[in-house]
């Protein structure tokens, strides 16, 4: 998915000038994060190409989305893709740091594709470095803003390593909050998982632990990505 531009059911995402580009582990995120009809307003944590709010833009009609981009190259091309999907008029892009948004509002969903390798070795290039190690974001500072800026009830969907992912549980117990719900990400028959989308929030309990199993022996998508994805990608 490294193309200049990525051509989904109903938006389409440009991306050359974008660090990170479309993944299909962030597809997974946007397609299976739990979602409600009655959502009001949703805030989306370094929004890069927009495709997270893009997707929740698709699957809850109604709700006024928030993305937060504190790259001014991404920031320019994911308030291009807003502009030319057809919810624009429900998309809002803030070229400012999370941890200094303020407002009034709460949100009924938070979504954070957040840096990833917080122990890995840096590359090269800064803004890809910035983009995927938390150099400038750290999982700490997500969890303030999520407990500062949640609906009553509200959830937070964060995508992880799976190698990150035993560091975040831990952290959201510390915080006092509970894991609600996570999505384990196996890329093929025989391999571990690689990364896991979990779903927490300051109240309830561990209730659904769920794996999904991209490829099958034969390397064709299984009948469960298919199904999940059915609604966004053109070809599968």
């Amino acid at each position: 998915m490294s193309n200049s531009w990525f051509e989904f059911r109903q938006f389409r995402i440009e991306q050359e000038h974008c660090a990170m580009k479309v993944s299909t582990d962030a597809c997974i995120q946007g397609a299976w994060t739990p979602v409600r009809s009655d959502m009001d307003r949703i805030l989306d944590i370094g929004t890069g190409t927009g495709l997270l709010s893009l997707m929740l833009a698709q699957r809850v009609p109604h709700a006024t989305i928030d993305a937060l981009e504190i790259d001014a190259n991404a920031a320019r091309q994911a308030a291009g893709n807003f502009s030319a999907s057809p919810w624009n008029d429900r998309l809002c892009l803030r070229h400012t740091d999370a941890r200094n948004f303020h407002t009034e509002d709460r949100y009924d969903l938070i979504i954070c594709n957040p840096p990833f390798f917080t122990n890995s070795l840096l590359g090269p290039k800064d803004d890809r470095n910035r983009a995927r190690h938390t150099l400038d974001f750290s999982l700490d500072d997500l969890l303030a803003i999520a407990a500062r800026l949640l609906a009553a009830g509200g959830k937070l969907s964060v995508l992880l390593p799976w190698t990150e992912h035993q560091d975040w549980e831990s952290l959201v117990k510390k915080h006092g909050w509970c894991l609600n719900q996570t999505l384990q990400v196996i890329p093929k028959p025989g391999s571990a998982p690689n990364r896991v989308v979990s779903l927490c929030g300051p109240d309830g309990s561990l209730s659904l632990e769920e794996d999904l199993l991209i490829r099958d022996r034969t390397g064709s998508y299984t009948p469960e990505f298919i199904n999940l994805l059915r609604p966004f990608y053109l070809k599968i």
